[in-house]
């Protein structure tokens, strides 16, 4: 599978469009070095995610799962849209999330 790095969004910006599905986009306010690390975080708990489920361990995958989340609500891709908080949230959002991870 290829990994399209700018897939097409849609006019508001707010999604974007991958195999004919909407997701919802990063939020592009995120650093590009933040962003950098909560993606790593992410893929990181995805692995963790299939590590677990693997060994059929499901308290490893219960605490892997939240780690997705906690970067996809890092990242604006969860939770409340980032559209729809000021600057100071989306700022607070994705700093708490990121201080969270990197204490883990």
């Amino acid at each position: 599978m290829t990994h399209d790095p700018h897939p097409p969004r849609t006019p508001d910006g707010h999604h974007v469009i991958i195999g004919g599905r909407r997701w919802r986009a990063t939020d592009p306010s995120i650093p590009q070095d933040a962003g950098a690390r909560l993606r790593a975080h992410l893929m990181t708990a995805r692995r963790a995610v299939g590590a677990a489920l693997r060994a059929g361990d499901g308290q490893a995958e219960a605490a892997a799962r939240a780690r997705v989340q906690l970067a996809k609500v890092a990242l604006g891709e969860r939770g409340t849209p980032w559209w729809e908080q000021s600057e100071t949230e989306r700022r607070a959002r994705w700093q708490e999330g990121l201080d969270t991870l990197d204490e883990e």
